[in-house]
C-alpha cells in the first residue's frame, strides 16, 4: 500500500506538471497575439510556480520526482529501492499523457493529438543535457528544505538560458510528444533529447562526488594512538 501511494503522487504529480507546462504554453501563445518571447516568460513563470507548489505538497509522500531520470540517480544512490524503479517511471510516464489530455480538455483541444514541432540538432542536445545536469546537480546538492525553491528557480532560468527551453525530464518529452502545442516536441526528435538528459544526469552524478569532501575514515584500531586512547 505504501507503493501505491507513492505511485500515485508520481503520477498525480507528473499529470499536473505536464498540465501546468501544456496548458500555460496553450494559454499565452492565444493570449499574446504571436508575441513568442512574452509567451515563453508566461510559460516559464506558470512553470516555475506549479513546480514549487508539486514539490512542496507531494515530496512528502514520494520524493516528488515526476522525472525518471531523477528516479534513475536515486535508485543508483541507495535512496530509491531497486524494486520501485520501474513502477516509478511506468506512473510518471502515465501520468505525463494524462496531464497533455487534461491540459487539451481545459482548452476544448483534440485529446489525440501528436506534436509537429521539431526540435533537433546539436545545440538542443547540448541545452538538454546542460539543463538535466544542472537541474540533478540542484537536487542532490540543495540544503534540507529548500529543494523545492531552488529546483523551481533553476528550472525558470533554464528555461531561458538554453536552446532547448530546459525540458530536462524524460517524461515531459513522453508527454509534450502528445501535444501539437506551443510547448510541444515532435516524436522524431524526443529520442535525442532523452539521451541527452540522461547523459547531464549521470554528469551531474559525476561533478556532485567531485565536489563531496571524502568521507572520513575512522582511526585504525591497530594504530598506536587508537590502541593508547583505549587504554586512558
Amino acid at each position: 500500500m505504501d507503493l501505491l501511494r507513492k505511485l500515485f503522487a508520481e503520477a498525480l504529480g507528473t499529470a499536473l506538471l505536464l498540465s501546468v507546462v501544456i496548458g500555460s504554453g496553450v494559454m499565452a501563445e492565444r493570449l499574446c497575439g504571436g508575441n513568442t518571447g512574452l509567451a515563453l516568460l508566461a510559460n516559464a513563470l506558470a512553470t516555475v510556480g506549479g513546480l514549487y507548489i508539486l514539490i512542496e505538497v507531494l515530496g512528502p509522500v514520494s520524493g516528488a520526482h515526476f522525472n525518471p531520470a531523477v528516479s534513475v540517480v536515486m535508485a543508483c544512490r541507495g535512496e530509491l529501492a531497486s524494486a520501485a524503479l520501474m513502477p516509478y517511471v511506468a506512473a510518471q510516464l502515465t501520468g505525463a499523457v494524462l496531464g497533455a489530455w487534461l491540459a487539451h480538455a481545459m482548452f476544448d483541444m483534440s485529446l489525440l493529438q501528436f506534436s509537429t514541432k521539431a526540435r533537433s540538432g546539436m545545440g538542443q542536445w547540448i541545452a538538454e543535457g546542460v539543463a538535466t545536469f544542472g537541474l540533478l546537480l540542484v537536487i542532490l546538492r540543495a540544503p534540507a528544505g529548500r529543494v523545492a525553491a531552488m529546483v523551481a528557480a533553476y528550472i525558470g532560468a533554464a528555461y531561458w538560458f538554453t536552446a532547448s527551453t530546459s525540458f530536462a525530464n524524460p517524461a515531459a518529452v513522453f508527454g509534450r510528444m502528445f501535444s501539437d502545442s506551443f510547448a510541444g516536441i515532435a516524436p522524431t526528435s524526443a529520442p535525442g533529447f532523452v539521451v541527452a538528459e540522461f547523459i547531464g544526469a549521470a554528469a551531474a552524478v559525476g561533478a556532485h562526488r567531485l565536489l563531496s569532501p571524502p568521507p572520513r575514515r575512522t582511526a585504525d584500531a591497530s594504530s598506536p594512538s587508537s590502541s593508547a586512547a583505549r587504554h586512558v
